[in-house]
């Protein structure tokens, strides 16, 4: 590790956060809305964008800092197990071919928001429509603090802030001008900051990538000394080599399904998403995102780069940024350290954007105040969006980063439990509201309650994501384990309810709305949002 500063990788990293600020703050100008004064407009980006625009939204929104540094860093620390990223990206887009045009038609069709606004609307429950809220947000806060992580892990590399011993406020200092930038453009821009950003974060990963992978093996001697160098190290720490050892494959496996069911539950996958302009953009999206997966595998590769450059952190999440200082010229260190920074402030943006959406439509407007305007309704949401943000910035600075990233583990574990009311009602209005909010809760108590009793090697509870799976005896991913416990509650309280005649709520919806496009005649494509409010 370099003593100081290193001056010339921080001037080219301030050079790119400059301008990324500036495009920040210009988004506002970009395809301005004849009404912005709107949630369609500030939270969608006025449901206004086109196949490459979504594409590096989506890809700018699911790849994230935390992915670049996290990833590798798991190769790095566990080896092999670490590449369940990989597969479960590819996993992912078969499925949400299936599911995400519907969910676009439906929501253009109605003017939906959240997939929260989505549910209400098709079981005509706001209890359930609330709990689909509340875990969306419950997600998404710590997912935002790992994006901190990220830029945190940057600046400490490049010596920012001082040491350990340093006044607080000195040391955080870059990191809260940081936040504070992106809190100002994403209160003028809304989603047109981060779409525009998007361009600029992707292209330098790519960059940056692909350097990597040729520059970095040319350096250590080739791909055989850095997978041998890989594989001694595993051995020598009984890690299993470069393949999963056969007690890990439960893990590995369930790890990667689970991550794929979860990952477009998510709120800000969904704000992306709804940003299109038509069904057919969504369908060419889910075809060409798996470049994005190629991206990553060469990504975790970093990983063991890593080991055999000799690099020794005693936190893994600074391995990779530290590799690219050790073998990278100074200027191009700076290159890569801002793609993983403004790879930081754009999912950061969304996620907060997607979080404040979920307040202001589902408990704002649902339960508090339900008059509110459109323009009420955007003032609240650009409020909100800030208070996430200082949320996630508290939690970062005031507790151990390891914190951060076990919420986000349980995060995904939460987030999964919300797949059957929004998939599942998206084809089929079968399951009973009570008891799908039945099987959430199941899903979530479980989930909660197993991964509080991980143990790791420094911490008590919330150790990991992985347990043993009841009835079966092998090692597997929490998340999933409490997925299936939702799904058997949700049909047998189904069976239940039918049999009793319980009352369903009032479906809003008709089948031809889950495969209408922005042509089709009859399509309400040019609702105000108030009026498009009012079918709730």
């Amino acid at each position: 590790m370099k003593d100081g500063v290193n001056g010339v990788a921080l001037g080219v990293f301030i050079f790119f956060f400059l301008a990324v600020t500036v495009m920040g703050f210009l988004a506002a100008r970009w395809r301005r809305a004849d009404d912005e004064h709107s949630l369609d407009e500030w939270g969608l980006g006025g449901r206004s964008f086109g196949t490459w625009v979504t594409w590096f939204l989506l890809g700018g929104d699911l790849y994230t800092a935390y992915t670049f540094v996290a990833v590798p860093a798991a190769i790095y620390a566990a080896g092999a197990a670490g590449f369940f990223a990989v597969p479960y990206t590819i996993l992912v887009y078969p499925l949400i071919f299936t599911f995400l045009p519907r969910l676009w038609s439906v929501s253009h069709k109605h003017g939906y928001v959240t997939t929260s606004d989505f549910v209400r609307g098709r079981f005509g429950s706001k209890g359930l429509s609330l709990a689909v809220a509340v875990t969306g947000i419950l997600a998404t806060m710590p997912y935002i603090a790992l994006q901190l992580v990220g830029i945190q892990a940057v600046l400490d590399v490049m010596g920012v802030g001082g040491g350990e011993n340093t006044n607080w406020f000195v040391k955080d200092l870059p990191l809260l001008i940081a936040f504070g930038v992106l809190a100002a453009y994403t209160y003028s821009s809304g989603l047109r900051a981060p779409a525009l950003i998007a361009f600029v974060k992707d292209t330098l990963i790519y960059i940056v990538i692909a350097v990597a992978i040729i520059y970095i093996p040319i350096k250590l001697g080739g791909f055989d000394e850095i997978f041998k160098a890989a594989s001694d190290k595993y051995t020598a720490a009984g890690a299993g080599g470069l393949v999963p050892a056969q007690a890990g494959q439960w893990t590995y496996a369930t790890l990667a399904l689970g991550s794929a069911l979860a990952l477009f539950m998510y709120p800000h996958s969904i704000t992306a998403t709804l940003s299109s302009r038509s069904r057919e953009v969504i369908r060419r999206n889910t075809t060409i995102l798996p470049l994005y997966s190629l991206m990553l595998g060469l990504l975790a590769l970093l990983g063991f780069m890593a080991i055999a450059a000799g690099v020794k952190v005693t936190n893994g999440q600074l391995a990779i940024p530290q590799l690219f200082e050790n073998m990278f010229p100074d200027w191009f260190a700076g290159v890569a350290f801002a793609a993983i920074g403004i790879g930081a402030l754009v999912p950061a943006a969304i996620m907060s954007i997607a979080a404040a959406n979920l307040f202001t439509r589902n408990i704002y407007k649902d339960f508090i105040r339900p008059d509110a305007t459109p323009q009420q309704e955007t003032r609240v949401s650009k409020l909100v969006s800030l208070l996430v943000k200082v949320g996630a910035l508290v939690f970062v600075l005031t507790m151990d980063k390891t914190v951060a990233i076990n919420f986000q583990l349980l995060g995904g574990i939460w987030i999964l439990q919300t797949f059957p009311a929004l998939v599942g009602g998206l084809f089929t209005r079968w399951f009973h509201r009570w008891a799908l909010l039945g099987g959430w809760a199941v899903g979530m108590l479980y989930g909660t309650i197993a991964a509080y009793g991980v143990a790791s090697p420094t911490q008590k509870h919330f150790g990991g994501s992985s347990k043993e799976i009841p009835g079966i005896g092998e090692i597997g991913y929490i998340g999933l384990t409490a997925f299936v416990l939702n799904v058997v509650v949700s049909v047998v309280l189904t069976f239940a309810l039918r049999a009793f005649n319980a009352p369903d709520g009032v479906d809003e919806t008709s089948p031809e709305d889950y495969t209408a496009d922005a042509g089709d005649a009859g399509v309400e494509t040019e609702l105000p949002p108030a009026t498009a409010g009012s079918t709730h």
